[in-house]
Parts: C-alpha cells; sequence; structure tokens
C-alpha cells in the first residue's frame, strides 16, 4: 500500500497532539503534610525528597509539601491517609504514640543520653522495627525517622537539678509517654498551645518549659527564663508515613525511589542536628543564663517507676535500652 504525504501529515499531527494528553496521564501529583513551618528542617528535608523525585522521574513524580498544618492537625492528617485523600504525611512520635503504644517507647526517657547517641539509634533495626507495626494500627508504612536534639527544661526560677522540678507547673508536650515521666519526677504537666507559651512563661501561668534546643532558640524562649536544665533524657521525632492506600498503588520502582529519597534527605537532617547542638549550646551559654546539665543517676527510682508502666504496654522498650547501652 502506497503512503501519500498528505497521510504522513495528518498521523503525525495526530501523534503530536496526543503527546501532552499522555505525558499529562503519565504525571502523578503526590501531597505531603507536614505540621512543622517552612524552614524548620523536617521541612527541608521534605522538600529536598520533592526536588529529588523531580529531578529523578523528570517531572513525572510532582509531590508538592503542605506546611504549617495546612492539611489540619496530624490527627486529621492520619486519617487522610487512612482514606487515601493524603499520599504522604510527617508525623510526630507524640501523635503516633499517643495512638500505639510501640512507637511511643522510642520517646521514652534515658534510653541515650546525647543527640549524638539519637543520631544512631534512629538507624539502629530495632528503632526501624518500631515502623513494623503500623500498617496494621493506621494504614500507613513508615519509611525513616527524622529528629530534633535532646530538650531541655527552661525554668522562670533557678534549678539546678532534677529534684528541682517537684512542684513546677511546667508545659510539656502531652503525649503520655512525656506526661509519666514528669509526672513520676513530681512536675504538674500543664498545657499551653504552642504559640502561647511565651506569654505564659511570661505571665507566671507556667514556671518552666520543656522543648528541643533549635526550637527554643528560634522562639527565643531564654527571654523569660532565669535557667536551662539541659535533661538529656528525652527526644521527639517524626516518621516519614506514606498512606498505605497509596502505597499499594504504586508502583515497584517508583515504591523504590520514594524510599530511597526520603531516607538520604533524612540521613542528612539527623546528621546535621546532631552536628548543630554544640553551636546552640554555645549560643544559649552566651546568654549569661545559667545552662546546667541534670544527673542522669538522679532519675534511676523514676525511670524503674516508668518502665513498670511502660514494658507492659510497648515490650519493645526493654530491645530499646538494651541498644541505648551499645550506642
Amino acid at each position: 500500500m502506497n503512503i501519500t504525504r498528505r497521510q504522513v501529515i495528518i498521523g503525525g499531527s495526530a501523534l503530536m497532539m496526543g503527546t501532552p494528553g499522555m505525558l499529562l496521564a503519565q504525571t502523578k501529583q503526590l501531597r505531603l503534610g507536614i505540621l512543622t513551618p517552612n524552614g524548620h528542617p523536617w521541612n527541608v528535608a521534605a522538600e529536598k525528597v520533592a526536588a529529588s523525585l523531580k529531578e529523578q522521574t523528570n517531572g513525572r513524580l510532582n509531590l508538592t509539601v503542605f506546611a504549617s498544618g495546612q492539611l489540619g492537625n496530624e490527627g486529621a492528617m492520619l486519617q487522610q491517609m487512612q482514606s487515601g485523600a493524603l499520599d504522604m504525611g510527617w508525623i510526630m512520635a507524640a501523635e503516633l504514640g499517643s495512638r500505639v503504644p510501640t512507637i511511643a517507647a522510642i520517646t521514652a526517657p534515658y534510653i541515650v543520653d546525647s543527640t549524638d547517641k539519637i543520631a544512631k539509634l534512629v538507624r539502629h533495626p530495632v528503632a526501624m522495627k518500631l515502623l513494623d507495626v503500623l500498617p496494621a494500627e493506621t494504614g500507613t508504612i513508615g519509611l525513616a525517622w527524622g529528629i530534633t536534639g535532646m530538650r531541655a527544661i527552661f525554668a522562670a526560677k533557678d534549678i539546678n537539678k532534677i529534684a528541682d522540678i517537684k512542684g513546677m507547673k511546667l508545659r510539656i508536650n502531652p503525649t503520655p509517654a512525656y506526661r509519666d515521666f514528669y509526672q513520676l519526677l513530681g512536675a504538674a504537666p500543664t498545657p499551653v498551645a504552642t504559640p502561647q507559651v511565651f506569654d505564659a512563661m511570661s505571665n507566671g501561668q507556667v514556671d518552666g518549659l520543656e522543648a528541643d534546643l533549635e526550637f527554643s532558640w528560634n522562639q527565643r524562649f531564654d527571654k523569660v527564663s532565669k535557667s536551662i536544665l539541659q535533661m538529656n533524657a528525652i527526644f521527639m521525632p517524626v516518621v516519614a508515613l506514606v498512606s498505605g492506600r497509596f502505597w499499594q498503588g504504586t508502583p515497584a520502582g517508583d515504591r523504590e525511589l520514594i524510599t530511597k529519597a526520603v531516607r538520604a534527605a533524612l540521613d542528612v537532617q539527623v546528621d546535621q542536628i546532631a552536628l548543630n547542638e554544640p553551636k546552640l549550646i554555645e549560643q544559649f551559654k552566651a546568654t549569661k543564663i545559667p545552662f546546667r546539665y541534670a544527673n542522669a543517676a538522679d532519675a534511676q527510682s523514676v525511670i524503674a517507676d516508668y518502665d513498670k508502666i511502660w514494658l507492659p504496654k510497648a515490650p519493645i522498650l526493654a530491645e530499646l535500652r538494651k541498644v541505648g547501652k551499645t550506642l
């Protein structure tokens, strides 16, 4: 059969007209929700994931990061992932731990006693094994951990040691793992929304607050504090989650790309937190506010009481403590 020039032109035109539609069909728009604001180390890592996926797939996987709780609080984002309405969410262990005690185990006090050791802990197989419960418990898959540094107490009075915490009205994250620890220390955990914490310290609503050093420096909690007690006891990690429904419908090759991109970005984030902590400590010391370190030995009886509460709920805590001693 002879093909005329006119048939070639018509066929070529049809192919060109079809190409944009085919390319559009191949492009996958992904959404990631996160509670922290732009500029936070977790958000920086999430944006790195988006850039990596776009580059590696020539724009076929296009991830948009919705920061500052634009998609709702963490509970709402979990529900959206369960229904498949949200592809990915980076959710703090505080929220997950209030639902899944196994996840809360990593926030138990004195598993490790430094931010350098946190960086090693969250990469250990036992820490990664914690994520295995998430598909059944939450309908999500955990890909990796991100971290904050060890938390400190910023006090409106001069405190020197763990015993000085007793009787303090202390603003803490209300997750049960933290609450039990500070109640065992004799503090009165007092709920205050994050945006109101600075004012609550100023007007005497609370006697102190506990938070990681980076967040505290950005919020300048030192301006309303008379002393800082670095507890080196607990930290707040985040879990990079994907929706189980989304994951089930994603080709194996794309699942591998996403997993590698997330783990690479959070590896950098974890290392940077550990690297930056000495600088943050020097910045706080330069304010001339007393910066002291709690003695973990003073909390040994409290740790024993804490484990009586939490080991029945999360037996893996025993494994985490064993790992912590080796780091």
